[in-house]
């Protein structure tokens, strides 16, 4: 049986900070941020969760793992998913997220190994789309999804958190950019590593997974009708966290009478 574990809740939960001035008692609740790739979702989602205390889980890691495998394995090849071994395999796949005090987050491993940074590599990037859009992985990823926000506290980002694995969720977010400037972050992220790339081919990239993303059969990426917009290509990482950090003051104030 497919399975993803978790380190344990309490121990993954950063520390609340105090609020010194206009304390205010917020209520427990679950944050779900969706978007394009390559728009900062996991850094902002990241930092929020540090801010206020609550899990970050990053659901794209999970899915960026099932493909790490695969091309480990050789189940593709040239491009090509075997899907009839990928199936078969995803009893053997084991996918934790251990909270790494240093970062302030979870690292993911796979069958035990740290692999944070594998699954961030352009090969694991250009195949990350096709392997998410098949339905027996995408299936077993959102039921583990569910049964990781059912106490709330939690903020997940991914494709499709806000319509398919948090329908309920008491704020939603969709994050958007332009290819251009999503492009030219992610040519940074991977210079900055080290790794030797090209503007063109990641710009490329962006825009093919955008368009799998867009047009898969299942959970296909789509804003939720009750879902805030934000476009972050022209701000600072300081400007976003504070819109971010005021849209869920506005919702989980206690004071203010809940969302319908």
């Amino acid at each position: 049986m497919f399975h993803i574990g978790y380190a344990e809740r309490e121990q993954a939960r950063p520390k609340v900070k105090t609020k010194t001035k206009n304390e205010t008692k917020m209520r427990k609740i679950t944050i779900a941020i969706d978007g394009h790739s390559s728009c900062g979702k996991s850094t902002m989602a990241k930092d929020l969760a540090r801010e206020i205390g609550y899990v970050y889980v990053d659901s794209g890691a999970m899915y960026r793992a099932v493909t790490l495998y695969a091309l480990q394995h050789d189940i593709i090849q040239d491009g090509a998913i075997d899907e009839e071994r990928l199936k078969d395999s995803m009893g053997d796949i084991v996918i934790s997220f251990l909270f790494n005090p240093e970062k302030g987050r979870p690292d993911t491993y796979l069958n035990g190994q740290y692999v944070e940074d594998k699954i961030r590599t352009m090969e694991v990037s250009s195949m990350v789309s096709p392997i998410a859009t098949l339905p027996f992985v995408r299936e077993a990823m959102v039921e583990q999804q569910k049964r990781m926000g059912a106490e709330k506290g939690i903020i997940m980002d991914g494709r499709d958190i806000g319509t398919t694995v948090f329908p309920d969720a008491e704020l939603k977010i969709f994050v958007t950019a332009s290819a251009e400037v999503r492009a030219q972050r992610r040519y940074d992220e991977l210079t900055a590593k080290g790794e030797t790339c090209d503007y063109n081919e990641i710009l490329k990239n962006v825009q093919e997974r955008d368009y799998i993303d867009s047009h898969r059969e299942v959970s296909p990426l789509r804003k939720a009708d009750d879902a805030i917009t934000l476009d972050n290509s022209n701000l600072t990482i300081e400007e976003q966290k504070q819109w971010l950090l005021r849209e869920y003051e506005r919702v989980a104030d206690c004071r203010k009478p809940e969302q319908p």
